[in-house]
Order: structure tokens, then sequence, then C-alpha cells
């Protein structure tokens, strides 16, 4: 029986144990993923060691075979083969262990599962226990002043009256003391019973998860043992082999295999000269340095043909009649018809190898013109097309097999709207250079590809979650707004007649546009930004202007910041709501001022930083930065999410960003991405339908725009509203109300207006009118970017509030702006 530790040494003045103890149990949990990490990098380690020994192996075995020493390879290769199978072996254990460390991981959250559901009246004991006893010291603070104060009018010798009124309050402020006594004696009996229980349960779990770990880590150790013990054995018969390989058995070998033979070279004695013989092989002849065989000489076939031939053979040395008489006339020459196509004899074709006439003699006359036999096959009769249309058919085959490299700017361009796609981007900053929407292009070719004018469906890949449809009356059209000035008749006319925008849609089969735009206009803000933020992956640690630093105790509560910055992505196509694609994407950042930094590094055991993310519910999917948060993921309640800090992870991280930048006051870390639930054009600030009509001569524009203060958690003003919309043509001139500015150089419109609230005109809703002359119509209709943001409130209501104590909330911001906001006619 282990000795109750936990239960004796939790207590304390501020009554904190319980939630230490609570935390550590989760670090269990932390601490077995954390194992399985490390045997799963030991097998990775082992399996390249051992792909590494298996290479090696090969090598050794395509090694000189030449020499005394080569046998020797042959050993090296055995044993190295052998060891590269124990390290393999190891691997197999390995993640045999590491299916059972994960198999321990996931019992391991069900009972702390349990465990949480189990405690949670302690935890209200432990509230109550440190309500109490704040309520009941300031109500001790309360009695002695009253008391005091009582004492001090007698002492003074005020009048009656007061020290009655005095004493009436003196006497409430001992009643409302003693009962708050009493109730601190309750909670305290019902803490320490509960606490009592809580404690000694924790330290089972805890005994019970250090118990399993230990038996993990034997289950490890057993396997390396077994390895090392194998290595042993492979070591030691390599010793062996060495030593039983020795010298004279390598010499041996090598005489045996190579030798050349144990004959040696007799002796050889003196012959006289043949005078005779030596005369008659002394005479000079005609010869070649070589002959080609099948060539012969086209010579007179007659009667001293032979005589030649005779004579030639005596020249060469040997004796008269020695070759014998070569009948040329009758010699086995292959026929060639007219057409030059060998004529085949019917006789063998051994038979016509032996009696054909390709030799070459020796007294050929090199001058003399020299012939070749050459044999020309004809081509096949053709049968038909089948033999064609095989040759074609195999062509196919063999073109059908080449890979073709794609364009590289159209595989690149695919490829970003994949990783785009994939990332959830937030804007860092939502100003444009000037505040001017004609300072950028958005219809440049990154934007362009994200218009429904210029990607195919077939190439844009279509969310698996589509739009929420809207029900016929849903939304109401805006009403006119009443004092809308007026241009002469014939200005501004043609488009009145058309339907008003936001009435209820139409039964339509036809599929909404494709999916492109939000794809790739994830969160770049005022259509500009560049910044990309990817949760998971190491921190964005960047620096901030905030406040002058404060100086920070060790015992103070320490200030902390968050931002919650959101971007709402929209693509409006016509008056249809149904075809409104929305996407809204968000982060979360901590600001942390820079004298934190020091209280970290001088505490080594800081307060575990706690938050609890509200209204999860809205959202539908969140990444945590995984470098420095954990979360539990038992909990049951889906509208709120508990993280807490990895406080050595965090303390790196900060102290890193102050030695890159020591000047900065505050230091801003991300700590997760989000992405938020939507629903239609219902979840989009600004509600935008346009109209076109386009003639050869000018171009009429409509923008109808209604402000929806349902798509936001805490309504709010719309400011720096701008609409941007490209106009081809040749535009010779414009008239537009309101009035807006035209950009002759690039072409395009840009309207400025006031900030859009439920307190604008028509409660925020409006029309923007533009009439456009043309030199070189009709024009295009093109699509419209808008700009727009918003502060003190986000899209999807998310919130947080800190936990436990050490640290207080100094700031919580929010805001949300537009990423890529168009719409199409």
């Amino acid at each position: 029986m282990i000795t109750p530790y936990f239960l004796e040494n939790f207590w304390g003045e501020k009554n904190n144990g319980f939630d230490v103890l609570y935390h550590n149990m989760k670090h269990g949990q932390i601490s077995s993923k954390e194992l399985t990490d490390f045997i799963r990098e030991r097998s990775t380690i082992e399996e390249a060691y051992a792909r590494s020994m298996t290479k090696l192996a090969k090598s050794a075995g395509n090694f000189s075979q030449l020499g005394t020493f080569a046998p020797v390879w042959d050993v090296f290769k055995s044993s190295t083969e052998k060891l590269a199978s124990c390290h393999m072996e190891l691997v197999r254990k390995l993640q045999e262990l590491i299916k059972e460390v994960q198999k321990y991981v996931e019992e391991q959250a069900k009972a702390h599962k349990k465990t949480k559901e189990e405690v949670a009246s302690t935890l209200e004991a432990v509230q109550n226990i440190q309500t109490t006893s704040q309520a009941l010291q300031k109500s001790k603070e309360i009695y002695n002043a009253k008391t005091v104060e009582q004492e001090r009018l007698r002492k003074e010798g005020a009048t009656q009256r007061d020290v009655d009124k005095a004493g009436v309050k003196a006497k409430k402020a001992t009643e409302t003391y003693k009962s708050y006594v009493e109730k601190y004696a309750t909670a305290k009996s019902e803490f320490e019973q509960k606490m009592a229980e809580t404690a000694q349960r924790f330290q089972d779990i805890e005994e019970n998860h250090i118990l399993h770990m230990k038996t993990i880590i034997q289950s490890y150790s057993q396997s390396v043992d077994e390895t090392h013990v194998q290595i042993g054995e492979v070591h030691n018969e390599f010793v062996r082999n060495i030593e039983n390989t020795s010298v004279e058995s390598l010499i041996q070998k090598l005489a045996e295999s190579k030798g050349t033979g144990k004959e040696r070279p007799g002796p050889i004695e003196f012959e006289e000269c043949n005078a005779a013989i030596a005369t008659e092989g002394a005479k000079p002849r005609k010869r070649k340095p070589f002959g080609i065989p099948g060539r012969r000489k086209d010579k007179d076939t007659d009667s001293t043909e032979s005589t030649e031939v005779e004579a030639a053979n005596t020249a060469n040395g040997a004796p008269p009649g020695y070759y014998g008489a070569i009948d040329i006339q009758n010699a086995n020459v292959p026929q060639v018809d007219a057409e030059g196509f060998c004529i085949r004899p019917e006789a063998n074709e051994n038979d016509a190898k032996e009696n054909s006439f390709y030799s070459s003699s020796d007294s050929e006359d090199e001058d003399e013109p020299r012939k070749f036999h050459v044999e020309i096959k004809p081509v096949q009769p053709n049968n038909g097309t089948h033999q064609n249309r095989a040759t074609i058919d195999e062509l196919k085959a063999s073109i059908g097999n080449i890979i073709l490299s794609p364009s590289t700017s159209g595989q690149m361009r695919r490829n970003q709207s994949s990783d785009e796609l994939a990332k959830s981007r937030v804007p860092t900053s939502y100003e444009l250079a000037n505040n001017d929407l004609l300072s950028l292009d958005p219809f440049s070719p990154t934007l362009a590809a994200g218009s429904s004018l210029s990607v195919s469906s077939s190439t844009v890949p279509v969310p698996n979650r589509p739009t929420t449809p809207l029900t016929a009356g849903a939304l109401v059209p805006p009403p006119r707004p009443s004092s809308r000035p007026k241009l002469p008749t014939g200005k501004l006319t043609g488009i009145n007649e058309i339907v008003r925008p936001f009435s209820p849609p139409k039964t339509s089969n036809a599929s909404p546009p494709p999916t492109a735009p939000l794809a790739r206009a994830e969160s770049s803000s005022s259509l500009s930004s560049n910044a990309s933020l990817s949760a998971g992956n190491t921190p964005t640690v960047g620096t901030s202007r905030g406040p002058s630093p404060v100086t920070l105790a060790s015992q103070d509560a320490l200030p902390i910041a968050v931002a919650f910055t959101e971007s709402v992505n929209a693509y409006f196509k016509g008056a249809d709501p149904t075809k409104c694609i929305v996407k809204i994407t968000g982060d979360m950042t901590f600001s942390f001022p820079m004298g934190i930094i020091k209280v970290f590094t001088n505490n080594p055991s800081p307060a575990v930083l706690t938050f609890k993310l509200k209204n999860t519910s809205r959202l539908e999917q969140i990444l945590p930065n995984q470098q420095l948060l954990y979360s539990d993921p038992s909990q049951s309640d889906s509208n709120t999410k508990d993280f807490w800090f990895n406080m050595q992870a965090l303390t790196s991280y900060l102290r890193k960003a102050s030695d890159q930048n020591p000047s900065a006051s505050y230091y801003n870390v991300d700590i997760l991405k989000y992405q938020v639930l939507s629903d239609g054009i219902h979840s989009t600030p600004l509600n935008l339908t346009v109209y076109w009509k386009c003639t050869p001569s000018t171009s009429d524009l409509r923008v109808d725009y209604r402000y929806n203060p349902e798509s936001m958690a805490i309504p709010g003003p719309l400011t720096n509203v701008q609409i941007l919309v490209p106009v081809d043509g040749g535009v010779t001139g414009m008239q537009s109300i309101p009035n807006s500015i035209w950009n002759s150089e690039q072409n395009k419109c840009l309207w400025k207006l006031s900030d859009i609230s439920e307190k604008s005109e028509n409660e925020g809703a409006g029309s923007l009118r533009a009439k456009f002359e043309l030199s070189n119509g009709p024009s295009s209709p093109s699509t419209l970017a808008v700009q727009f943001m918003s502060d003190g409130s986000t899209l999807s209501g998310v919130d947080m509030d800190l936990l436990g104590s050490g640290y207080r909330l100094s700031l919580n911001k929010k805001r949300f702006a537009t990423g890529r906001y168009m719409a199409d006619c």
C-alpha cells in the first residue's frame, strides 16, 4: 500500500489542489501519447538502420572477387545481412508494442472522461468553499470596521442616536459574519470529504497509469535486449568465421580455382636444318594480308585456270599436288535471277556450304575486281489488312504510353488552389495601400482564376457540404430609397424594368456556379494581403505596438490580450440567393506583454494558462496550434472546448521572439484557426445583386445592396465600403449615382460609400447605377469586387474565458473583413 501523498499534500490556502490534480491526470494521457511517439521514432531509426545494413551487404557482395582476399567478402555479406535481419525483427516488435500503447491511450481517455463526470461534485465543493472563503473574509472586514466605529463613537462622546445607529450596523455585520462562519464550516466539511475521496482517486489513477507505463517500458526493454543478444550471436559467429578463414585456406582456394596447371615446360633439343624444304619455303610468293570469306574472282573458265590454281597452291609452300585440283565450273556458286534475287538450290544447306566456293586464294591479284554475293529477300506479299491493323494498334499503344508534362503555369495554378483550399488563411491587415481598391487589380490572373468566368467546373473540386438553399419568401425586397436623386430622362434608362433583387428564389434545376471563387478566395483581407498563416505548424510570432510595457511581478495576475479576426468570402450569382456561395474563416491570437517573459523564465513552474472557447457549435472545424496547445477530446459539451498551454513550449517561443525583436512591447502568437458554419446568403453581411444591359454604344449597370444584421453576432456598421467594377469596350464617358471614380488607365469604376448599418438610409439598402458610353462596344458583363470591414464583432460569435488563476484578460478584440467578396450578373 502506497502512502496517500495526494491526500496529504494538495490542500493549501487557496484550495487549488483539485485543479492541479485534475490537470496532472490529463498530463498522463499526454505522456502516453509522447511515449508512443518515442517508440515510433525508435522504430523508424531501427528500420532506417536495417535498410542501410541491407544496402551495405549488397555492396559487400559487389566488391572485387579477384585476389586472395575475395572469399572474406562473403563472410562480411552474410554477417551484415543477419544484422539487418535482427534490426528488422526489432522493428516488427516495436510496431506491435505501438499498437498496445495506442489501445491503452484510448482506454485511458475513456477512463478520464468517466472520472471527470464522477468528480464533478468535488469541483462544485471546491468552487463553493472558494466563494464562501472570499465572502467570509469580506464580512469579517466589515464586522471589524463596524465594531471599531461603534467603539470610537462611544469614546468620543457622540450622541446616543449615533451610537445606537452604529450599534445596529455592528450587530448586522456580526450576524452576517457569523452566518458566513457557519456556511464556511458546512462548506469546509463537504470540501474535506469530497477532496479526500477525490485525491485518493486521483492517486489510484496515477498508480495504475505508472504501472501500465512501466509494463510498456519493460516490453520495450525486453525487445531491445533480445535484439542485442541476437546481434551478439551474429558478431560471435562473424569472429569465428574470420578465425576459421586461415591464410593457408585462402591461398589454397586461389591456387585451386585460378591455377594454370601443374606440368612444367619440357626440354627442347637442337634440330638440324633441312635445306631442300627450307629452299622451297623461301620462294617469293604473292599473297594478301587477309581474305574475305565468300569472295571469288571472275575468271575465264578456260583450260588454263586449273594450272594457275595449282601453281598458286605450290607457291604457298606446299608440295605439288597437296591441295588437289579445283573445278571452278562445277563449284557450288549461288545463282542469281534477273531481278537480283538468289535462287536457292534444293540441296541440303550444309552440303551447299561444303561445296560452295567461299574461300580466298593466296594467289589472287588485288588489281582484279572482286565480286560479293549478296542475298536480298523480297518483300512478303500482303495478304490483307490484318498485318497493317496489328502494326497500327501497336503504334497507338506505344503513343498512349507516352506521358506529356502539363503546362507549368497551369499545373502550378491548380496546385496552388488545392493548397489554399486545404489551409485556413486569415488576414493580418485589412487596410489597402492608400485605402483605395484602384491600387490593385482584383481581376488579375490570380483573382481571375477564382472567378466563375474563367474557371471550368470540371477542373474545380466541389465542396462536400453544399450551401443551404433558401426557402421561398425568406428574403424581403429592400425598399427603394425615398430620397434617391433623379437624372434627366434618358440618362440612366434601360434597367429600371428589371425585377428587384432579393426576391423569393424561383424553382430551378440549374446547378450552382463552380465553387472556385471560394476555393481560391480564402482570406486575403482587402484583396491584397499576402500573409499566410497555417495552424499546426510553427506559430507565427509577431510584434504588436500596444500600450507601454508594464513591470510584472510573479505574484500578480498576468495580463493577456486576445483577438478574434474573421474573413468572409462570398460569391453572388444573379438575383438567385440559392446560388450564393459563402465561406467564413477566422483565427485567434494571444498577445503577451514583454514583462511576462521574465516572469516565465524566473519561475520554473508557472501557472498553466487555460481558457475555454465558447460557442464552438457554430464552427465547422477547429485547428489548434498543436505545438503550444493541449485539449481534451473527451469533452461532452459541444458548445465549449477547453484548451491549456504547454508552458515550456510557450516560454521557449516567447524567449525566441524577444531575442529576435528585444524592443517590442508585446508579442503576438497564433493560437488556433477555425472555419464557421455558413448558411448561404444568410451568412453574408452585405447582400449583392448585379444587373448589366450592354449595347454597342452604351452599357448600363445597376448594383443593389442590402445590409444583413442577422449575419453578425452583434450587428455593427460596415466601414471602408468600396465597390470596384472593370468595364471594357472603350469607355468614353460615364454618369453614375452616387458619384464614382473612373480610372481610364485601368478601365475601372470605383464607388466609395459611407458606413452601412441599420441606422443608414432605408436600413442599409440601396442601389448604385452607372451608364458608360462606349467607342468599341458592346462591353462584356464583368465580375465586381467588394471590400468592407467591421470592428467590435464577429460573424461566428465565438468568444473565450480564462480559467483558473494567475492570469487576467486585459483586452478582447473582435473584427471581421472581406476576403474575396464578388458578384456576377
